[in-house]
């Protein structure tokens, strides 16, 4: 629901990310019947790079713009909403502690992190790949370094029994991984399509690696302002 860790700068890049989602969901809409001709025309489809490799005329510019354009895409107002919701409660601080450019460049590159795990990990699918939920995994990804002695208010739901709790944000982001890569492991053997499982591994493993070197200089930089020699 919210995390307890409060902004110290207006989240204009995070802002701006929801708000142009948002917009190209509304245009989707309003394509009505010529949807899937739309998202088969700009979307990454993974069959596309493998036919590319093997010598097939797929145009280069599609392969190349198609990665950038997948991430502002969805598939429904409940994918929308959910991916625009985590970006909401996880964004705002790792953009205030990124700064706001270093914070839009990081989106975009955990967003093509997790396309390219999902091509290689769907290499023959000829289904189109949408959704910002892979660059919004590297956002946790990178919650999890800079934050994590922060606490989720979550709502716990257990057959009968709901309560709304404040987890450790190592607790509830360990819990969220875990059920990515246990999916991700079962989509392999089933060979099903649906949910993108790899590329939200693929975003959250860029995320926490990509975040690591920042923690690590303001690691040193608050040890010298604490202990100065």
């Amino acid at each position: 629901m919210k995390d307890d860790i409060p902004s110290r700068s207006f989240p204009f890049v995070t802002y701006s990310l929801i708000v142009v989602n948002s917009v190209i969901f509304l245009y989707e809409v309003s394509l009505g019947p010529h949807l899937q001709e739309f998202l088969e025309l700009v979307a990454v489809i993974p069959a596309e790079y493998k036919g590319f490799l093997s010598g097939d005329e797929v145009p280069t510019i599609k392969l190349l713009i198609a990665p950038f354009a997948s991430m502002f895409l969805h598939g429904g107002w409940m994918h929308l909403i959910g991916n625009m919701w985590f970006l909401y409660l996880f964004g705002d601080n790792v953009e205030d502690r990124m700064g706001h450019f270093r914070f839009f460049m990081f989106y975009i590159i955990t967003g093509l992190a997790a396309t390219a795990a999902h091509i290689v990990t769907n290499f023959s699918s000829p289904l189109p790949t949408i959704g910002a939920s892979g660059a919004i995994s590297g956002v946790v990804g990178a919650y999890a370094i800079l934050f994590p002695s922060a606490r989720i208010l979550t709502l716990v739901i257990f057959v009968f029994f709901a309560d709304i709790v404040l987890l450790p944000a190592f607790i509830y982001i360990g819990l969220w991984f875990l059920i990515q890569l246990w999916s991700g492991v079962l989509s392999l053997a089933i060979q099903t399509g649906g949910i993108a499982w790899w590329a939200h591994i693929g975003g959250f493993l860029a995320g926490l690696l990509l975040s690591l070197d920042l923690a690590a200089r303001r690691s040193r930089k608050e040890s010298y302002y604490f202990y100065p020699r």
